[in-house]
């Protein structure tokens, strides 16, 4: 999707702020996606929290993805928008009664399980019901992702998973308990990594815990490394469908599969996120004494990644062909951090010119909030509008 190609002029016709999705680009990644992961057979469920907006899901859906949850709500709406209950795996460290209840009713593929108390808790829910719940263990396996400190999730310092030195002691609760299956091993190092090194020691982590198991005679049915690959924020035209090639070429070298072993990724932020861009217009244009400001009709309760983990998401003035010139990128909420970018080069600006943030895809209309009292962001389609 580039500057050239958005229907500005229908554009115009919208309420701003609003999320438009390129739903070809969306199909793209998903064909590519499939390539793939059929070349070694491995599984994809797709991370309902990067985006949960119903259209994106039934084409993901229809294309033959399974769902990773991270919340009843999520399990509901993979089942709405057609995901498979046996394609559905449901992780989170704070899963409540009702949520794994709704995951037992359904008889979803598996609950990726964080501690001794949520092991316990499932068994006797699924006791409960007569029922045997299917649970990996999620193990945090103390492997260093290089990303935001606020999106890195395998450090033993994270709150995420069972630490390497308590797994055999949640192994031995597990086998005793009469209404729990153990199937697998799960892992999930963080967010937007761009050193694929983490991977590698990723695999190598679980190759060694692997052989320490079967040096006990436990089987994994199933290994699954969740997700984590990066997207190019900074030129998302340069490479539109991230490099999964690469990636699953990684595992595919790395990973010491057993025989009927199923090897299993949560992909999300890569699937979504080059396909979404938030569109705003351009409320004033502020000139100070040492900077000038663009201010917008979108906030931060609309694209919150910037104000939160300080991310960059490229602003292109899609209305304007006149020189670049530089400005500080505002929203119109009441708060400091409201800000998208600083010292940026744009075409010049000018009331009522639209600015499109790209790479929204993945958490931007999902992480919306009304603070301020403001609505949320619609949402509109390449292939509706």
């Amino acid at each position: 999707m580039i500057k050239g190609i958005f229907p500005i002029e229908k554009f115009r016709r919208l309420q701003t702020p609003f999320y438009y999705y390129d739903m070809v680009l969306l199909q793209d990644t998903l064909n590519v996606l499939k390539t793939e992961i059929n070349k070694y057979g491995y599984q994809q469920h797709y991370a309902i929290k990067a985006n949960a907006n119903p259209k994106i899901l039934a084409l993901i859906a229809k294309n033959g993805f399974g769902a990773d949850c991270v919340s009843g709500g999520e399990v509901q709406a993979a089942l709405n928008a057609g995901f498979p209950a046996y394609g559905i795996v449901f992780a989170g460290v704070g899963k409540a009664d009702w949520e794994i209840n709704l995951g037992l009713d359904h008889d979803i593929a598996c609950f990726n399980v964080e501690s001794l108390a949520e092991l316990e808790v499932i068994n006797s829910l699924a006791e409960a019901k007569n029922k045997t719940a299917t649970v990996a263990l999620r193990v945090n396996p103390n492997v260093d992702a290089h990303t935001h400190a606020k999106i890195t999730t395998g450090l033993q310092e994270n709150k995420f998973g069972i630490n390497l030195s308590l797994l055999n002691g949640v192994l031995d609760a597990l086998f005793k308990m009469n209404h729990v299956r153990f199937a697998g091993l799960h892992f999930h190092i963080g967010s937007q990594i761009t050193d694929l090194s983490a991977f590698r020691n990723l695999c190598i982590r679980a190759n060694e815990l692997q052989d320490e198991l079967e040096a006990r005679d436990i089987e994994i049915d199933h290994l699954n490394f969740g997700g984590g690959l990066a997207i190019d924020y900074f030129h998302p035209n340069r490479l539109p469908v991230p490099e999964f090639k690469d990636y699953f070429a990684l595992f595919h070298k790395f990973v010491k599969p057993r025989e009927g072993q199923q090897i299993h990724f949560e992909l999300g932020r890569s699937v979504v996120g080059q396909c979404g861009s938030l569109i705003s217009k351009v409320l004033y244009v502020k000139k100070g004494e040492t900077k000038q400001f663009a201010i917008l009709d979108a906030g931060f309760t609309d694209l919150i990644r910037p104000a939160m983990y300080g991310a960059y998401h490229h602003p292109e003035n899609i209305t304007s062909d006149e020189p670049y010139e530089i400005y500080d990128i505002v929203g119109p909420i009441c708060e400091s951090s409201d800000v998208f970018n600083k010292d940026i080069e744009v075409n010049k600006v000018r009331r009522n010119d639209l600015i499109a943030f790209r790479s929204a895809g993945a958490y931007g209309e999902i992480m919306a909030s009304q603070y301020n009292c403001r609505a949320l962001p619609k949402s509109y389609f390449s292939n509706e509008l």
